[in-house]
């Protein structure tokens, strides 16, 4: 009997060990638990390491936070006072692990329904959204379905989604024109602005003045017709801008080096 591996990651203890002792009494199933993102990326590295990767991650929805800088490539946890290790909130999590471990499903388990996180999650990498108070042989149906490329929504929550989808795609489309109205050296300058870097860095990096790289922020703000940095960011990763890679490519989500 082919055996499948859950991982649930949840940061309360006692949901978390109750589902895995509930999935664990399934004869096909290998269960663990995490409670935190880093500790499940942790886990995912360690089993790949061993030659036993997890199929598919129950993620909590609402599991911690993150900075809103944070990109998929950047998922690990860093030591917090008190904490011992950082924070990844549900969402990033999933596309971090759709990231390094495309083969891994994931499903997210929500205490509410919420078309707008629900739509979020999909286009993370989810290939399911499901209430955590559903029932056993629900949440296995699901685990099964996402093994067979399945994408499971409820459906009271199917409308919603699909139209914050359809939305997320015309302000897609919307951004990817704007960006396109930059210069190649503008669009440098706005690369640099993704991946975090202030006026003195990117000055550093492009081997231009600080004035003139502050010249060409001014252009890309007026360009994106935004009014600051935190927006522009916002609205290039829409389009699918990605931060320049600080060891030195410019990367973009498509893996087109510029």
């Amino acid at each position: 009997m082919a055996r499948i591996r859950v991982l649930v990651v949840d940061d309360h203890r006692i949901f978390a060990e109750s589902l895995a002792a509930a999935l664990a009494a399934e004869p096909d199933v290998d269960v663990s638990a995490a409670g935190s993102g880093p500790a499940a990326l942790r886990a995912l590295e360690r089993a790949a390491g061993e030659g036993r990767r997890f199929d598919v991650l129950l993620v909590d929805a609402d599991l911690g936070t993150v900075a809103p800088d944070v990109v998929p490539g950047q998922l690990r946890g860093q030591d917090g006072p008190g904490q011992g290790e950082g924070v990844v909130d549900g969402i990033s999590l999933v596309a971090g692990v759709r990231s390094g471990q495309p083969a891994v499903r994931t499903v997210v388990l929500a205490e509410r329904d919420d078309p707008r996180r629900a739509a979020a999650a999909l286009q993370a990498g989810a290939g399911g959204w499901v209430a955590k108070d559903c029932s056993l042989s629900r949440l296995l149906a699901v685990i099964r379905g996402v093994l067979r490329d399945e994408t499971h929504l409820p459906p009271a929550l199917l409308t919603g989604v699909l139209r914050e989808l359809t939305a997320a795609r015309k302000h897609r489309t919307e951004s990817e024109r704007l960006v396109e109205s930059l210069t190649p050296r503008e669009r440098e300058v706005l690369r640099c602005m993704v991946a975090g870097l202030g006026r003195k860095a990117v000055a550093e990096r492009l081997y231009l003045s600080p004035h003139t790289v502050r010249t060409h922020m001014q252009n890309v703000l007026g360009k994106l017709g935004v009014h600051s940095t935190l927006a522009a960011v916002a609205l290039a990763r829409r389009a699918g801008v990605g931060p320049v890679d600080l060891a030195g490519n410019v990367v973009e989500r498509g893996g087109q080096l510029a």
